[in-house]
């Protein structure tokens, strides 16, 4: 064999697998969040908070302090927001440093994603990810709160969230036939086990004076978007492996799927509204992913 035609079919396999790497887009698990490239330096600074990052609007001193948080929340600290219609009412923390889950729960997320007091930070109300065909397209997807179609500034059509917003137990009205220690909530009741068992618990509420409470990350995982892995030790009865999510969902949640009999996208809510579930409705069926 000639030296060419040897160095050709060396260079072939190489040529094949490049071509293959590059076969259908490729998207990192941050998705939205690898904003447009800076990725984690967008939310995070590995010295001296949102100074470190040029985006420090005043002096706080608090800035970086938690999670090395790099966008500037002053504008946040202290504002009360109602939400959930109004029977919800938090008042933010007036510092990073102040040690109440609606810190990381809540308060960093909101520097971002606020567009009544911090209007003025990178998210400009866009979705960056492919919605479905299912979803409306009448009005563009709202990503930012407390803001309005008109320019009202509200939280309230927003669902509940904050230290008021509390997950309880008991099996009466939407809770679940759980238990609660120490604001860890223990799928353990013969309804909830059995929807732990069809779908799970992934949810994580925060915890304040003992109490669950619904934050931001309670339903949101903001470092993966379109997917989320059940482990062997995962709080779920479905099969090992990579599920399809949306909008940075900790749990299935796919309203791509064209099955009509699919469901994750109810199951997901039904992890905390009980008396939606097919288990507290005599209901058989399971979950469709």
């Amino acid at each position: 064999m000639h030296r060419r035609g040897l160095i050709a079919l060396i260079f072939l396999p190489c040529s094949a697998f490049i071509a293959g790497q590059k076969a259908g887009p490729v998207t990192d698990v941050l998705g939205a969040h690898m904003n447009s490239g800076r990725g984690c330096s967008a939310c995070h600074a590995a010295h001296s908070g949102s100074a470190g990052n040029g985006s420090a609007k005043s002096a706080d001193a608090s800035a970086g302090s938690n999670m090395l948080w790099g966008e500037d929340v002053s504008s946040l600290y202290g504002k009360t927001i109602a939400t959930g219609g109004g029977a919800y009412v938090e008042v933010l923390p007036t510092s990073l440093s102040a040690n109440t889950p609606d810190v990381e729960g809540m308060l960093t997320c909101l520097s971002c994603h606020d567009g009544n007091y911090a209007s003025s930070a990178m998210m400009k109300n866009k979705v960056y990810e492919a919605l479905p065909a299912t979803y409306g397209t009448q009005n563009t997807v709202p990503t930012m709160f407390g803001t309005r179609i008109g320019g009202s500034s509200s939280y309230l059509s927003d669902h509940p969230m904050g230290l008021s917003a509390k997950l309880n137990c008991g099996g009466g009205g939407a809770n679940w036939d759980c238990a609660q220690t120490n604001g860890k909530i223990l799928m353990t009741g013969a309804m909830s086990s059995r929807f732990v068992t069809n779908y799970g618990f992934f949810v994580q509420p925060g915890v304040y004076n003992n109490t669950a409470v619904v934050l931001c990350t309670t339903c949101h995982d903001p470092h993966t978007m379109n997917v989320v892995n059940i482990t062997a030790s995962s709080q779920s009865g479905l099969p090992k492996g990579t599920y399809p999510t949306m909008f940075f969902l900790r749990a299935p949640y796919n309203p791509s799927n064209t099955n009509p009999n699919s469901n994750s996208t109810s199951q997901f809510c039904r992890q905390c509204h009980a008396d939606k579930s097919n288990e507290m409705n005599g209901g058989s069926a399971g979950t469709v992913i």
